[in-house]
């Protein structure tokens, strides 16, 4: 199965969505938590989903650059 790089962008946009609405949910919940071991592994949860998410807007950043600087043969 081939992807193209106009489809990869679009996949990474809709991950990179996904993602920071995963990471946004748990940082808005952080409030909610009285343990503190619970309150470091949300956070952490929260944390690796942003970094998910900036990962996935990096990849679609350099397709969408490999898209645009492409050459039609």
């Amino acid at each position: 199965m081939k992807i193209s790089a106009q489809m990869s962008v679009v996949l990474a946009a809709i991950f990179a969505a996904l993602a920071f609405g995963f990471a946004i949910t748990g940082f808005s919940s952080l409030g909610t938590i009285t343990d503190p071991q619970q309150l470091s592994d949300a956070k952490g949860f929260a944390w690796f989903w942003a970094f998910l998410g900036t990962v996935a807007v990096a990849l679609g950043a350099i397709g969408w650059w490999i898209a645009r600087t492409q050459k039609d043969e």
